[in-house]
Formats: structure tokens, sequence, C-alpha cells
């Protein structure tokens, strides 16, 4: 009788006492699919035989304290399961699959990603791709993209190999992403705070220390709100100060891909590549969800404004591009260089008065106090 048909039968029991019967009518299923009209069927086919149901039932029936770390299908077909004790192993091998002998406990590896779960969540993994208990390799492998040395990714990797015999590291080509471009964070696209407002996103930024945020206005982050976008988490506020300023920065978790540009609303996005300073006259264009891309001129600097109930702000600038209720914190811009953040406006009826005939008057917090206060830097576009 061959390995791979005495996996089948052996479990054949084992999966209808374990899952119910659901995963047993399930492989009956797929095996009747497979099966030519008017010929014998194999007793193991192709779907049974590196069935996943067949090797979870394997795990189960054996328990979480049998010493297993994993199981798989090797290039033969046959079901291979990592143990770490030679107790397993005979119990293994009483089901009719092959076992091999691993190191490390299931344990032992699992608290070690448990660990640089941590570390991720906790500060960042640079850009070190992912990591995982391996049962082929009876280690955890994390892998990381070839050409990645920078601070966050070799600190990640440090922590990693202090773990030893215990991790393998592999590098790999190519960069991971998300498919869905909701997940993409631009300066002027729309944040939602957990108190059922909005504003806008600034710009993606990062602290000294690697951390990852965004800014956005401080009169956004005051009572220090978490946010979200699309009705998934973006994270905590960190810093918030209004009034007297108006900047506060939100770190962000991972899996969003923060991007150093600001959305440009049908206009393309608009490369970030440095900061500037506010100079009268010149030429200004600010990104906010509610109004978009709109542009106007740089009229006053150093403005001191009083937003009512003791809430005055200082050394904002002044501008003449439209801004309304959900633009704050957005991003403006002068060509491709960060002017600042969106602040306040003047409006009548909620509008601005660009659409009552007159001049607008619309705010904006100095984007280079911000960053030297929350000693962070922007994310840039080369």
């Amino acid at each position: 009788m061959s390995g791979r048909f005495r996996v089948g039968a052996a479990l054949a029991g084992v999966v209808v006492l374990t899952a119910g019967g659901l995963v047993a009518a399930n492989w009956a299923t797929a095996e009747t699919r497979t099966k030519p009209t008017g010929q014998k069927s194999d007793p193991v086919g192709t779907v049974t035989e590196r069935s996943p149901a067949v090797a979870e039932a394997l795990e189960e029936h054996l328990g979480p304290d049998s010493g297993v770390v994993g199981s798989y299908y090797d290039d033969a077909g046959d079901l291979v399961v990592a143990v770490s004790d030679l107790t397993a192993a005979e119990l293994v091998r009483g089901a009719g699959a092959i076992p091999r002998l691993v190191r490390f406990t299931i344990g032992q590896l699992t608290a070690v990603q448990r660990e640089l779960d941590q570390l991720a969540i906790g500060s960042s993994a640079g850009k070190v791709r992912s990591w995982y208990v391996d049962p082929v390799s009876g280690t955890v492998v994390v892998t990381v993209p070839t050409g990645a040395h920078d601070q966050l990714t070799e600190r990640f990797l440090s922590r990693a190999e202090a773990n030893g015999d215990r991790v393998t590291v592999r590098t790999v080509a190519g960069k991971v992403t998300t498919t869905a471009d909701d997940f993409s964070l631009r300066g002027g696209v729309q944040v939602d705070k957990n108190t059922g407002y909005v504003c806008s996103l600034g710009f993606n930024a990062r602290t000294t220390k690697g951390t990852r945020i965004f800014l956005t206005a401080g009169h956004c982050t005051a009572g220090k709100p978490s946010f979200s976008r699309n009705g998934y988490i973006l994270g905590n506020t960190r810093t918030s100060s209004f009034p007297g300023n108006d900047f506060g920065t939100v770190g962000v978790i991972e899996g969003w891909d923060q991007q150093g540009y600001v959305e440009g609303w049908g206009a393309g996005n608009i490369a970030v590549r440095g900061i500037a300073n506010a100079t009268v006259g010149s030429t200004l264009c600010k990104s906010g969800k509610s109004t978009g891309w709109t542009c106007g001129r740089i009229v006053a600097r150093n403005v001191t404004v009083n937003y009512g109930s003791n809430k005055v702000v200082r050394g904002l600038f002044q501008h003449t591009a439209c801004v309304e209720a959900g633009d704050s914190g957005g991003a403006n811009m002068t060509g491709n260089y960060a002017q600042g953040i969106t602040s306040g406006a003047a409006l009548i009826d909620g509008q601005c008065l660009e659409k009552y005939g007159q001049t607008n008057e619309s705010y904006a917090q100095p984007i280079a106090e911000a960053l030297q206060a929350t000693k962070s830097r922007l994310i840039l576009t080369n």
C-alpha cells in the first residue's frame, strides 16, 4: 500500500470525527468532480491527496500538545508533518504520513513570531516583507527585499536574528503592496475621526525615530481621537497643538501605503519634493476632501487668527484658495513644495467667499514649524 493511500485511508475516519462530517462531504464532492465518467477512480485522487482538509484533520487529531510544528505536501504529493519529538513522529507515522524531525517546538517559534509582530506594530518593520512559522525549514522565515538596508529594516532584522537558528532570513525580489488603491495615503484625502467628524490628511511623514505618522490640523486632533479611512483604522493621535498653533500628528498602522504625493482631484497626483516658506504673492494650491484642488495666492504671513471662544492661533499665513468645512488639515502646496496645513477660512453660509463674488480668505499653518515641533520629516517623492 502506498504512503499516499495509507494517509487517505487512515484519515477517513479522523475527518468525520473532527469536522462533524462537513469536511468528509467536501472531500467526497471534490473526488467526485475529478472522477472521469465510466472509469474506475483512483482511491486517492489528485484533489484528495493534496487536500488541506487531510493535513488539517491530522493536526487536529494529534492535538496542540503533540509536538507538531506544521504540515506540508512535498513535491511527490506525500503529506509530511514537521514534529519536534520522537513520540509525535511515531503518531504521525502511524497515521500514514511522513514525520520530519525539526529542532524547535511550535511554542518556541510562535513566541518569536509574536515578538516580531509586537515590534512591527509598536514601531516599524521597515521594508521587511513578511515573517511566518515555516514547517519546511522548522524556523520562522523572515523575507526582506534585496538591497533593503535602511535603518528601520536593519533594526528589525537585527532583532529577528537575535533569535539565532530559530530564524531564517530570505531575500526576495519585487515590492509588496496592497492591491486596493483604498489603502494608499496621500495628502488631501478624507480622514474620519471616531467622534463622527471628518478632516483632511496633510502630509505623510516619519518621526526622527522612524514612526509612521501623518500631519493634519491641530483642531482635528484636539481631544486625541482615533482616525480611520474608508472604514479601516488608520491610527491614534500622537500629538496635538491647538490653539496657539494648529497642527497635530496621527500614528499610521502598518498596511497603509504612505505616499509622498498630494491628491490632485483630477489634476493628477502632485509629488512632494520638499518644503518652502510662505512668500507673499506666490501661487498656492490646496488639497482637501470638500473642495478638492483649488488655487490662489499668498496674501499675508505671520497672521494671528481669532476663531472665537478664546481660540487664537498665531503664525498662520493667509491665501485666496477656496477652503470649506472638511478641508481642515489638508495639504497646501506651491508647485511641488509643501507650504502648510489648512487651518480655517472666512465663510458665508458654509461656503468660501468667491461664491458670493468676494476674495477668499483662507488660513494655513506653516509646515516648517509643524515638522520642527513634532521632530518629523516629510515623506518625499524623488
